[in-house]
């Protein structure tokens, strides 16, 4: 096997049809060796770019991404152990495997002691090569893993499906283009679900052994989400007390998934579209170009053509986001869905909760029903949940149901108003009050008992 070959294709972070098993770095001074390592290790899959001095080995390390690096002790006059601190600071995510021939107990305690994450004596076996490559591979793609879910706790929905033939059209066309790597734009109000079908198209892509990072636009400032996103090194500024990798970085492999791309700062989305076409990115503080192999899927509710026009987005990033582009229906548009989603997200949380809330009674649905859903389904999310926490009993009555509790104007508070009946009841109860003497008074004027006046005062926070 041609090994300037492996180099060149590593080197070019090309996209590939089926996933890889891993990249591997591996630095002897051995040639021979270096062709055994990397044939036993092409044989399952993992690309393999090789060094035979530190100097390259530190270089390759820098620029281009590595689950493994293989390091022998003795590398010509030079020490591997000496250079595991520099190689840890060049690539923190990088496991390193020592490799050397003295078996002794000393070398493995200093080799773990400088930071490598496990020892092979050589000569070894095929299968103990494989062993210990798969076990470091499988440990760095289980911290990326647990990085993704840290950082999306709370991002569970329900399972993707739908009634309604726009959305089976939308999830349809998701899982259509999965299988490729081109990227997709995710178009809709907010809360109609487009994080759920990012989630969807990275499950069901040849990319799905990778890290799914999500990066959200308009949380941060243009210098907090570059760092962010890109990553910065020890010291770059004030603050930086150590080197960040980055998003792209845990990415590797994987999708990055721009929530609210619209919000994305103009002065960085140079940078943006740079990676984007070459795969190219510099950490903050840092002038070495790296490259990772990340697919983008982006998101936005806005007007991407009309910041365009308007000099707020730029027109060449938006041609390499839109190359699928996918519109989500908002949920008054999807009532058939109403009820299947709002059972799911209450059998969920009380199960989450330990609560006896499993459906919604008649009259909650089909109040439901006459909401107009501002927020989209995650306005559903949280209203169920709430619902769910409050509820006594299996099934979840109206009176636990709060909508759109915006400001009323009194004066359209009439019946047939265009309002919903909750901001009409609330608007009632907050007259009646108001005009009684206490609260047993103004339960006898609304027909109600005085603990059902006293629960609708705490739903509606009067």
């Amino acid at each position: 096997m041609n090994l300037k070959t492996k180099a060149a294709e590593m080197t070019s972070v090309s996209k590939q049809e089926t996933p890889i098993a891993g990249r591997i770095l591996a630095i002897d001074d051995d040639r021979e060796l270096l062709e055994n390592f990397s044939l036993c290790l092409a044989k399952e899959g993992y690309r393999v770019v090789t060094a035979e001095s530190i100097e390259e080995g530190l270089k390759l390390a820098a620029t281009l991404p590595f689950h493994v690096c293989l390091l022998d002790r003795n590398i010509g006059y030079d020490s591997g152990l000496d250079a595991l601190p520099k190689l840890r600071e060049l690539a923190p995510l990088m496991r390193v495997v020592m490799v050397t021939g003295h078996a002794g107990v000393t070398e493995a305690i200093n080799a773990i002691a400088q930071g490598a994450s496990d020892y092979l004596v050589k000569p070894c076996s095929p299968e103990q090569l494989l062993i210990a490559v798969a076990r470091q591979v499988d440990t760095r793609r289980m911290i990326d893993r647990l990085d993704t879910l840290e950082r999306e706790s709370n991002s569970e929905t329900p399972q993707l499906n739908s009634k309604n033939a726009a959305m089976r059209a939308a999830i349809g066309m998701a899982l259509q283009v999965a299988a490729t790597d081109a990227n997709v734009l995710l178009l809709g109000e907010s809360g109609t679900g487009k994080g759920v079908i990012a989630h969807a198209i990275h499950g069901a892509s040849n990319r799905s052994s990778g890290a799914l990072v999500t990066v959200n636009c308009p949380s941060l400032s243009a210098e907090l989400l570059e760092s962010e996103m890109f990553g910065h090194i020890k010291g770059s500024f004030t603050g930086a007390s150590q080197t960040n990798v980055g998003r792209v970085s845990h990415a590797d492999g994987g999708t990055i998934f721009l929530d609210e791309v619209g919000d994305f700062p103009l002065s960085l989305q140079p940078k943006l579209l740079r990676f984007i076409q070459d795969k190219e990115y510099e950490r903050v503080g840092d002038p070495v170009t790296r490259k990772a192999d990340a697919r983008i899927v982006a998101a936005t509710n806005r007007d991407l053509d009309g910041m365009v026009k308007d000099g707020q987005f730029r027109l060449d990033l938006l041609y390499r986001l839109n190359v699928i582009a996918i519109t989500l229906p908002p949920l008054r548009e999807r009532p058939e869905d109403l009820e299947d989603l709002a059972t799911a997200f209450i059998r969920r949380f009380a199960a989450s909760y330990g609560m006896p809330a499993r459906k919604l009674s008649p009259a909650a649905l089909a109040q439901l029903s006459m909401y107009s859903w501002p927020g989209n389904v995650r306005e559903l999310q949280n209203m169920m949940e709430r619902a769910v926490i409050l509820a006594r009993t299996v099934e979840i009555g109206p009176e636990l149901l709060v909508m759109g509790r915006g400001n009323v104007d009194a004066d359209q508070a009439v019946p047939g108003a265009a309002m919903s009946l909750e901001a009409l009841e609330r608007l009632h109860i907050e007259r009646v009050l108001a005009s009684s003497e206490n609260l047993d008074a103004a339960a006898k004027t609304l027909g109600i008992d005085a603990s059902t006046l006293y629960r609708k005062r705490k739903i509606y926070q009067l």
